[in-house]
């Protein structure tokens, strides 16, 4: 079964435009998800709207919007009202600038979506722009409104097609310092580093993402099991909360000996050592011979 497309409209570039359509990159089907069930008579819920003062369920056709502008007081809309105000970027994404890709703090980064042409004209200028696009080296900034929100959309080549990445507003991004602030600077012992470096060197590999697996999803799944066989449930993992720290140099070590290479003690780095007097009086220049002193005649 094909995938099913979240969006369609055009991709235009100044003068150059071809149908697109988007589609989610992540899915959320192979999720495990609960419904709420009444305890007593093992059917589902449903969901209704109430009325918060008159305690009445409010059918579809009596719903319409509202913004608060005071305690309970409210400017309705109607949806074909906020449907009229649709932009340009409802339909169309017009790629404005290009910028640097590492110029992008990828704290803005919020959902990616794959862009492929909707139809075989499109494939053509699609190229142009994707090939285009890589040649440069550059990402396209552009906007498009989802879920009823205009957005602003990162483009850039992946493969044989674009991917864009919707970016989040400036005002919606909370300001580091507010978090970062209280943290001090601090002079770490050059043997620190060191130890923590080797820990780091240690556990050092690449990004294979088959390799992490959703142990939560997995321990649904063996409940779910259990459950329907009629065999007890799987016992609880037990969890040790972490230790706290009161020797840090001691602790680095002590890490450093069990991120072994394979049983063996992993040997910690050489910690900076001051020079001995010995090694420095060897180092130093010779001095040239002081002159014998010659005793005066009586």
């Amino acid at each position: 079964m094909a995938p099913r497309a979240n969006w369609k409209g055009y991709l235009k570039l100044s003068l150059v435009s071809c149908p697109i359509a988007l589609f989610p990159v992540a899915s959320a089907s192979e999720r495990i998800s609960f419904h709420l069930i009444n305890r007593e008579t093992g059917n589902r819920l449903r969901q209704q709207y109430v009325d918060s003062v008159t305690g009445d369920v409010v059918e579809r056709e009596d719903r319409v919007r509202g913004y608060e502008i005071g305690k309970g007081d409210y400017i309705t809309f109607e949806e074909s009202e906020i449907a009229e105000q649709a932009l340009e970027s409802t339909h169309t994404i017009d790629i404005e600038s290009f910028v640097p890709r590492a110029e992008i703090d990828e704290v803005y980064f919020d959902n990616s979506y794959y862009m492929a042409p909707d139809d075989k004209v499109a494939d053509e200028p699609f190229v142009v722009i994707r090939d285009a696009m890589r040649e440069s080296g550059m990402v396209g900034l552009a906007r498009v409104v989802l879920y009823g929100r205009e957005r602003i959309l990162m483009i850039e080549p992946r493969h044989k097609g674009l991917i864009g990445t919707t970016l989040r507003y400036q005002y919606e991004v909370r300001d580091d310092k507010a978090y970062f602030d209280s943290v001090p600077d601090l002079k770490i012992p050059a043997e620190m580093l060191k130890l923590a470096e080797h820990i780091i060197e240690t556990k050092r590999g690449s990004f294979d993402p088959s390799k992490f697996e959703d142990r939560y999803q997995d321990a649904l799944v063996e409940l779910i099991r259990a459950k329907r066989a009629g065999r007890p449930l799987p016992a609880a993992p037990e969890t040790k909360a972490p230790s706290n720290v009161i020797n840090l140099m001691d602790a680095l070590r002590r890490s450093v000996e069990t991120e072994t290479g394979r049983g063996q003690p992993a040997k910690a780095p050489a910690a900076p050592r001051k020079e001995s007097a010995r090694a420095a009086a060897k180092k130093a220049p010779a001095r040239s011979p002081r002159p014998k002193r010659v005793k005066k005649a009586g």
